[in-house]
């Protein structure tokens, strides 16, 4: 009974610090997302960016422009391999059914986006490094961020270059399908090259004398 008593004790001395460390934990996970929404509704495409940031809100706290490039192009190389198997599994069924009116379509479309996730890999790797080697003279900086932006860029316009494919709204359900997915892969690119403008504004504000 005894130590029944002290245990009983002992949590209740602690109860405070429990509290303290979920409220801490609550208003971090707040700030967080209060942080990624504001900048979310400068993007051309908000509510997606919302949607697709919010897995790595609850993962960790987003504190600075780095953050939200880093997460916008993981959001948007998730999609994009996603899109990727989706054409892939395509292509293979259109094989066997013999629609070659859907296949070359497809197929392409699949070779542009494979190459979105080749540009938003090489992305996210050059974004890596300059934060490891921190640009330390004025042209390494450029040359870094020029990368970041070029490939960012390049996976944007090979998005695009699939949708273009899909014009208009009559269509089999197939292309509607490829096309809603292959739309996502560009408008969650195209939130990505925004943050990074953000993130490469911020590098070089912190360089000035």
């Amino acid at each position: 009974m005894a130590a029944n008593n002290k245990l009983i004790l002992a949590l209740l001395s602690m109860l405070p610090l429990i509290i303290l460390s979920a409220t801490a934990t609550s208003s971090k996970n707040y700030d967080a997302k209060a942080y990624v929404d504001s900048w979310c509704r400068t993007t051309l495409y908000p509510n997606l960016c919302v949607r697709s940031m919010s897995r790595y809100v609850r993962s960790r706290a987003m504190q600075n422009p780095r953050d939200l490039a880093r997460f916008a192009l993981k959001a948007s190389l998730f999609r994009a391999k996603y899109t990727k198997a989706f054409l892939l599994k395509e292509v293979k069924n259109l094989e066997t059914t013999l629609r070659p009116q859907y296949y070359a379509l497809v197929h392409d479309c699949l070779t542009q986006i494979r190459d979105s996730v080749n540009q938003l890999s090489l992305a996210i790797a050059e974004l890596d490094r300059v934060n490891r080697r921190g640009g330390k003279s004025q042209g390494d900086l450029d040359w870094h961020i020029n990368n970041l932006q070029t490939w960012t860029s390049t996976a944007l316009t090979d998005a695009e270059t699939c949708v273009s494919q899909f014009p208009g709204r009559r269509m089999s359900k197939l292309k509607a399908t490829i096309k809603g997915k292959v739309k996502n892969v560009e408008e969650t690119t195209s939130n990505a090259l925004a943050f990074i403008e953000h993130y490469a504004a911020a590098r070089y504000r912190a360089r000035r004398p």
